[in-house]
């Protein structure tokens, strides 16, 4: 039986480097690490210019409210602390490291001895949020603030190894070289919430993943999960899969109610990488410091897998892979449907970046041609969220923002399967972005008028 979901699209998956086991990637000269990679407050700097950092050693701080510390993920001196623009072109306080090629550790930095059975759930929040770990499939919510809010209030935890997105392969490649940290990741959110079992999802196009997982949990299960329990549920390959919403209905046949969240079906979702994020603040004592990172695209020479440090340019990205054989027309941060095109190369990598494609004007050219909406429904039938795009195109187009509210825009998940499978060439989802952007400006507009009035 394969899982899935109702809408949704067939994309062309270039999953060219699902074969690349990740390298190592030689930690650049400098790194630039911007102090906000996550949702809620920005982190401020608690180390100054001139002064030398190790790896591991927190470099920025939220002193109150949502958000995540930041660390250095080498050692070396602080060069300079200057604003930088983030994936999405906002201006982002950076700390840019000189890297001294030590690689010396901090002494935060160090195993525990105790296991995750022993600790409260408040007590492994406490170990996540210290660690700095945001959701690493790029939504970036903090993790801790995720798992506090779900303590008590959730009976299934879904592991998110979908991996939709075309190029990207990271994941894919984490579930067969290190199952092992997987698992351990997982063994320790349950603890937290106090669950028994997990389901962990992947997509039918990753059976070698599957086969993986099984023959371990099945060999080495008792030994790495200590009692808890681990389900593999196949899914059909079909996007966007990895959205938590359209993974919850696959699984449970659960619809989550417009503007409610998993918990609030007694769900709660973690992507592969965060649970191996978690494996290693928990048991190593490592924060979130380097993830896997998929480069590829037309314009690398060589494409495949790093494990990169925080902080390293996406020029540093393509060096490692064997430079560039074209000349990139779009640079893009994450996958093609969801992701978000580059100003330069001077971009960094951070806690929520999976992937980074270099694409030639060869590969994006056919995105290119438009013409007028010609009505003919795809785009309805493949929403996941079963909205009619073409009508909330054009109330964006018009401005009229009241009645696309009345059409549920902010249900809008931003996919891209509308945009994907229209014929037309309309870029349905830039409108129903830019329509959302407006809505809220204006819900923002009002609350700070009713605030001033009391």
């Amino acid at each position: 039986m394969r899982f899935t979901f109702k809408g949704g699209t067939h994309v062309n998956e270039y999953k060219n480097t699902a074969a690349c086991a990740v390298r190592v990637a030689d930690a650049p000269q400098t790194v630039a690490i911007p102090l906000s990679q996550h949702i809620g407050a920005h982190a401020k700097p608690t180390v100054e210019v001139g002064e030398r950092v190790l790896v591991g050693q927190i470099i920025g701080e939220v002193a109150e409210g949502l958000g995540c510390p930041v660390h250095s993920s080498v050692s070396g001196t602080v060069k300079e602390i200057k604003s930088i623009n983030n994936a999405q072109g906002v201006p982002m306080q950076s700390v840019v490291i000189e890297n001294d090629g030590q690689n010396e550790l901090s002494p935060d930095v160090c195993p525990r001895d105790r296991v995750p059975e022993d600790c409260s759930g408040e007590e492994i929040v406490e170990i996540v949020r210290e660690a700095g770990i945001s959701g690493m499939g790029g939504a970036t919510f903090p993790t801790y603030a995720k798992l506090r809010g779900a303590l008590g209030r959730t009976q299934h935890m879904i592991v998110n190894c979908a991996e939709c997105e075309p190029f990207i392969t990271a994941n894919h490649r984490l579930m067969l070289e290190e199952p092992e940290t997987l698992l351990l990741g997982v063994r320790v959110l349950l603890c937290a919430l106090g669950l028994d079992e997990a389901t962990v999802a992947i997509e039918d196009n990753k059976m070698d993943a599957v086969k993986t997982l099984e023959e371990i949990v099945r060999t080495r299960g008792e030994e790495l999960l200590g009692g808890k329990r681990v389900t593999i549920a196949v899914m059909k390959t079909k996007y966007p899969q990895g959205d938590e919403r359209q993974l919850i209905y696959a699984l449970m046949k659960k619809e989550i109610p417009a503007g409610k969240l998993p918990v609030d079906v007694g769900c709660i979702i973690f992507n592969a990488e965060t649970c191996a994020a978690v494996k290693r603040a928990f048991f190593d004592g490592m924060p979130l410091i380097s993830r896997r990172v998929t480069v590829d695209g037309d314009c690398i020479a060589q494409p495949g897998n790093l494990l990169a440090p925080v902080g390293m340019s996406y020029a540093n990205l393509a060096q490692e892979c064997g430079g560039f054989v074209k000349i990139p027309e779009k640079v893009i941060n994450g996958g093609p449907m969801m992701g978000a095109a580059q100003w330069d190369l001077e971009g960094s990598v951070t806690k929520g970046t999976s992937a980074v494609l270099f694409l030639s004007e060869d590969f994006v050219r056919p995105t290119l041609n438009h013409s007028a909406c010609i009505h003919c429904g795809r785009c309805a039938n493949r929403c996941p969220m079963h909205l009619m795009p073409f009508e909330l195109t054009d109330l964006a187009r018009k401005r009229q923002f009241d009645e696309a509210l009345k059409y549920d825009i902010m249900s809008c998940v931003e996919c891209g399967s509308c945009s994907y499978g229209c014929p037309a060439g309309v870029e349905i989802v830039q409108y129903i972005r830019a329509a959302k952007g407006a809505i809220r400006q204006k819900q923002a507009a009002e609350r700070a008028k009713d605030a001033q009035k009391k």
